[in-house]
């Protein structure tokens, strides 16, 4: 075949995929647009109208009026300012110092003390919360009774300190992963320098360690902000008894007026999204020049560990009350109150009572099995449609020069300012305005989980494809492959390892998912995290107990699995 004959040959086997590449990135921003623009498209028009639908849109400003000038607006504002400032530094502060003394100290035991701080991160906040609830309530929580037996002052859950310690310990362990990495990729060599120049560990710890960390510190302690600021549990089930309204309870209040008031939610919730922006712009600007802490370099870099001689008994102390708290105690008093009655405090007459109707009554109830089922599917679905579509979109927008792949990558990003209770407002103006019957079905609820969670999928497969050269799809394409054989046969079996991360990851999340769910279920779309909130409605906080012991139990048991399987996949990869 002549040199002519040959280049039309592969112009002819290029275009149709260029055409599809075309296609694809067209289809996906389309998609995207649909799933993030529009639903905050809606919320901002839901706030500025009277109606109860777009179809009916007729404009007012009174929404956000009531919003922003209301007598209660200000202390609105303040209580969920500080709520989730104090939440961001008290998980900060815990979980940076686990991760201290985890990745940087000579602490004994080290990987024990590592996954217990995750373990949390399993356990839904509802859950953690309502452990919480069983410690700390005045009248029978287990600290209370001990604090008035020995003379002591009783401690409420239903204060504002109260919510923010039960949110700050429950969000601790991702402080703990975020600090774990800078700790562990952090020179000590910077810190033995200053000590052989005789600065005391004080004037160390001032000058050398916490600069380097201030990047990373104000970018985590901002994520803990935007976290804690959009949680519904706690405000929920403590603040609302409590009388402490934040952002979040305001929305779901609005909703259980009567007729409901949707255009109050919709103005709640958008300044709730723009406080959200604010706080992820500033993390932005945080980490912007972060490069300029760098301590990794390429000359002889090698990690040490701070030797704590005596003072290692102090920190497997600390550790050990650490897990007290976060793994131990609220565990034992779920366990305790699964196995009786009526909930009261411990004591010998109770113990002779002990049932196992608690556990009777999660198993034959036909909601409760419901609920378990709707949530395994949901969260396989969402997780693998999350993979599927990222991968995709990271494809385009790492390996191609395609026109529109910034926009994608743009509005996969999207939803990470989007709070779990704003897009729920979100979507119910979507669906009750356009003829797409999916409102109270386990559709709705699987748009939310998708959209909510696709920034946690593009970061995850983005930052593994970048490590993956080139060359090997160049490869593919001189030898005559097109797009998807390409993308099946060579990328994916070198993604798999990070994709098996995210589905793991992103299935756990849409386990514990309150926020969005609470506002789009109905009894045939309930979710497990939903199903706990009726029932605490109803006073049954002793079936919710057996109820959540059973959950732990089982969801330990599936990260267990799923990370064997991950890490087998990583080895044959």
């Amino acid at each position: 075949m002549t040199s002519a004959g040959v280049a039309a040959r592969r112009v002819a086997l290029r275009a149709p995929s260029l055409r599809a590449d075309v296609v694809l990135v067209g289809v996906a921003v389309a998609v995207l647009a649909y799933l993030t623009v529009v639903p905050l498209a809606m919320l901002l028009l839901g706030a500025v109208s009277r109606g109860g639908s777009i179809l009916d849109f007729r404009f007012t400003t009174q929404w956000l009026e009531r919003v922003l000038t209301d007598d209660t607006s200000v202390e609105l504002l303040f209580n969920s300012v500080i709520y989730a400032a104090g939440a961001a530094v008290v998980a900060f502060a815990v979980g940076t110092a686990v991760a201290w003394a985890v990745e940087r100290t000579d602490v004994p035991l080290r990987s024990l003390w590592y996954g217990i701080a995750l373990v949390p991160l399993i356990v839904p906040g509802i859950i953690h919360t309502i452990a919480w609830l069983f410690l700390l309530s005045p009248e029978i929580g287990w600290i209370n009774v001990t604090l008035r037996a020995a003379g002591g002052p009783t401690l409420s859950a239903y204060t504002l300190p109260g919510m923010i310690w039960i949110e700050g310990l429950h969000t601790a362990p991702l402080s703990f992963v975020l600090m774990s990495a800078a700790f562990r990729t952090m020179d000590p060599s910077l810190e033995e320098a200053a000590a052989a120049s005789h600065a005391s560990a004080a004037q160390t710890l001032r000058r050398v360690t916490l600069p380097l960390l201030v990047p990373i510190g104000a970018s985590v302690l901002l994520i803990l902000f935007v976290r804690t600021l959009e949680a519904f549990e706690v405000p929920a089930i403590i603040g609302l008894p409590g009388r402490i309204f934040v952002y979040t309870s305001r929305i779901y209040l609005s909703l259980k007026l009567y007729p409901p008031s949707f255009g109050l939610a919709a103005a709640y919730g958008l300044v709730l999204l723009a406080i959200s922006v604010v706080g992820l712009v500033l993390h932005r600007r945080a980490t912007r020049h972060a490069e300029r802490y760098a301590t990794v370099t390429g000359k002889g870099y090698r990690p040490r560990r701070l030797e704590l001689g005596r003072f290692r008994y102090v920190a497997v102390g600390a550790l050990a009350l650490y897990a007290f708290l976060a793994v131990a105690l609220p565990f034992l008093v779920l366990l305790y109150a699964s196995f009786i009655r009526v909930y009261s405090v411990p004591s010998l007459e109770s113990l002779r009572e002990l049932t196992l109707s608690n556990y009777s009554f999660i198993l034959e109830d036909e909601l409760t099995r419901t609920a378990v089922f709707n949530s395994l599917i949901l969260g396989v679905a969402a997780a693998t449609i999350v993979v599927a579509v990222t991968a995709v979109i990271a494809w385009v927008t790492v390996r191609t020069r395609l026109p529109g792949r910034g926009v994608l990558d743009f509005l996969a990003f999207v939803p990470i300012t989007i709070p779990g209770i704003v897009l729920g407002i979100s979507l119910i103006w979507v669906y009750f305005t356009i003829p797409i019957r999916i409102y109270g079905t386990l559709w709705i609820l699987l748009v939310a989980y998708v959209t909510r969670y696709l920034p946690y999928g593009i970061r995850g497969t983005t930052s593994a494809l970048v490590q993956i050269h080139r060359e090997l799809e160049e490869a593919a394409g001189a030898a005559g492959a097109r797009w998807w054989p390409t993308f099946r046969h060579i990328l994916l079996p070198l993604l798999r390892p990070a994709l098996v991360g995210v589905w793991i990851y992103v299935f756990i999340i849409s386990l514990r998912e309150l926020g969005a769910g609470v506002l789009l279920y109905s009894s045939q779309s309930v979710v497990l995290a939903v199903r706990i909130f009726d029932l605490r409605d109803s006073g049954n906080y002793t079936s919710i107990a057996a109820l959540s012991v059973f959950l732990i139990i089982v969801l330990v048991a599936l990260v267990t699995v799923l990370q064997r399987i991950g890490g087998r996949t990583i080895r044959e990869a």
